[in-house]
């Protein structure tokens, strides 16, 4: 691919999953720019690489987000690619999930990508050529998990804008696809005690639970020309749990 002259805007790339999509696509030779509401160490690392733009933002603000990719056009040109990669995970029955935290799904995981998208997709619509979005999902939104009905409202959305904007953007050879992991081994999955990370283990078929690097390959390949026909569809990354 020629990732030397893209431009990869990702959402929530200081730390876990999208950590480590960030390093993959610097490593690729891709021009990065992300945001989370605080930096980390690792963006401040990153900040010496030219190939890297970062500014603490908060997803859930539109404003912020408008300023966010001005200054990433600004840095690095018109995006290539758009990955929504930030979310949270609120797990608890919904009959006594507070107000709050649901407010607080909806509005990160789901309005910010709606937000965000609709940002970078007018930028990209201003200009011809090939353009390509992912959207971070996760099988929860596929299959549903006790606890997790408003998470996986979020999470089933995403998957639901992936297949509408590919019909709208499919003229415009702009490709939109989701990738919906399993259980990983990020912070996300921290609140597992030990007996549940076990049953996970041994309801997945590969006998393990899923690392990062395993969803990158995924978005590397969904980025390059090698996936040119493909669009509006949910690739599932779990290690065969959901089979």
């Amino acid at each position: 691919m020629d990732s030397e002259t893209r431009h990869i805007i990702i959402s929530g790339g200081s730390r876990g999953l999208g950590q480590t999509l960030v390093r993959g696509l610097l490593e690729a030779g891709f021009r990065v720019s992300t945001f989370s509401r605080s930096a980390t160490d690792f963006t401040r690392d990153a900040e010496s690489n030219a190939s890297f733009f970062f500014a603490e933002t908060d997803v859930s603000e539109p404003t912020q987000l408008d300023q966010f990719v001005t200054q990433a056009v600004e840095q690095f040109g018109r995006p290539f690619g758009l990955i929504n990669c930030a979310g949270i995970a609120w797990d608890g029955v919904l009959a006594t999930m507070p107000e709050s935290q649901i407010d607080q799904l909806l509005s990160i995981n789901l309005a910010g990508t709606l937000h965000l998208t609709r940002r970078v997709v007018r930028g990209m619509l201003l200009e011809q050529g090939d353009g390509v979005i992912l959207n971070i999902s996760s099988i929860i939104g596929i299959r549903g998990y006790r606890g997790l009905s408003a998470y996986a409202a979020t999470k089933a959305g995403m998957d639901g804008i992936t297949r509408a904007l590919a019909r709208e953007l499919g003229g415009r050879r702009i490709r939109v696809n989701s990738i919906a992991p399993g259980y990983l081994t990020t912070e996300m999955s921290h609140g597992l005690d030990d007996g549940q990370q076990d049953q996970i283990v041994k309801r997945t078929p590969l006998g393990r639970l899923g690392t990062p690097e395993d969803v990158l390959g995924p978005v590397l390949f969904l980025l390059s020309d090698a996936a040119k026909f493909i669009t509006g569809q949910v690739l599932v990354v779990d290690g065969g749990i959901t089979c």
